[in-house]
């Protein structure tokens, strides 16, 4: 039986690796762990250079990126609105939630929110390479957390068959939508 323990990396592509790092280590406290350049690529052999950076993202998980110096300028899936794809990244509590909050947004940096999801809230905004991100800060019961269990494979059911939300769960969006 495989056994995946956890989430080795997640690589990503950034427009300047020098400037990624930075900014990471700035505004989200993040440590530069490792750098891997090479002319070639190792798994197809080719002929491609890139530097290849990883960023110590917490609790052993690490946030990688490749610069592609000669590959056309990056671009995003059009047919992907740009709150999907996003990098969410857990800290401790709502009030470090709110500081990284204020801290962002007094360096410049668009912020959206603080949403309330219920069992965590968030906020939103991006990185220099154009990447979506999130802090969220937990604050589910183990109440909330079994209710939401509960339902978890209905709600699949349901989807599959109508490709409509359904409600087995809205009450984790009741205080965002009626505020």
């Amino acid at each position: 039986m495989l056994n995946i323990r956890k989430i080795h990396h997640v690589a990503y592509r950034c427009r300047d690796a020098k400037e990624t790092v930075e900014w990471y280590r700035k505004h989200l406290d993040m440590d530069f762990v490792l750098a891997i350049a090479e002319d070639h690529v190792p798994s197809t052999h080719a002929p491609d250079p890139y530097m290849h950076l990883f960023m110590d993202a917490g609790g052993g998980n690490v946030l990688a990126f490749f610069e592609l110096p000669n590959s056309p300028e990056m671009g995003r899936d059009p047919n992907t609105p740009e709150w999907v794809q996003h990098i969410a990244l857990q800290v401790d509590s709502v009030e470090v939630l709110e500081s990284a909050k204020a801290r962002l947004e007094a360096a410049g940096i668009p912020v959206i929110g603080i949403t309330d999801h219920t069992i965590f809230k968030s906020i939103y905004f991006f990185d220099p390479n154009g990447h979506r991100l999130e802090l969220a800060a937990n604050t589910a019961t183990p109440e909330m957390m079994k209710k939401l269990d509960d339902v978890k494979w209905d709600m699949l059911e349901e989807w599959s068959k109508t490709k409509r939300a359904p409600k087995h769960a809205a009450w984790m969006h009741e205080r965002e939508f009626t505020a």
